[in-house]
């Protein structure tokens, strides 16, 4: 894998945490327990800090940033589909970004919030707990609420899968 450190920047990995070889860390980025990195995933951690909490799964492709002004939190138990992009925003515990969807600086996805695929969620963006924003730029969803525990089976699979990839996967080339 390719984990980095940038001048002072270093990454802070958990033990329980799973990094696929084919993702990239740079600098200030924080991984908790039970989080999972899939492949072409790039975390940098480089002009502010990134930081994902215990078992959450970020998918194949994504980038994840930050800016000196905002930092990146993703809170645990979060689901981010795959070549998603988030940039300095807030996502709070049990939230689903679905798969090519884009979260801007300043924006805060409330806790239990899905980000519907290929969504674009604006600068400073607030979605409400329990919300779903769909749509370019994203809107929020009216009359509809996220059920409580829609993301537990996801990361449960991702965490199975991080285990199986630790001890199973090896490069043939």
């Amino acid at each position: 894998m390719a984990i980095y450190a940038l001048g002072d920047r270093v990454p802070s990995i958990h033990p329980d945490a799973y990094v696929h070889p084919d993702a990239v860390v740079i600098g200030s980025v924080t991984l908790e327990a039970g989080v999972s990195i899939w492949p072409t995933t790039v975390l940098r951690g480089d002009y502010g800090t990134i930081s994902i909490g215990a078992k959450s799964n970020i998918q194949d492709g994504t980038i994840i940033h930050c800016t000196s002004v905002h930092p990146t939190v993703i809170g645990e138990n979060c689901v981010v589909g795959h070549n998603a992009h988030i940039e300095g925003a807030v996502i709070g515990p049990n939230c689903l970004i679905a798969s090519g969807s884009i979260v801007l600086n300043g924006s805060v996805i409330g806790e239990n919030a899905i980000v519907g695929a290929g969504a674009v969620v604006p600068f400073n963006f607030q979605l409400p707990a329990y919300r779903m924003a769909l749509g370019v730029p994203a809107k929020i969803r009216e009359g509809y609420e996220v059920p409580v525990g829609h993301v537990d089976g996801n990361t449960a699979v991702y965490m199975a899968n991080a285990t199986y990839y630790r001890e199973a996967l090896r490069r043939l080339d």
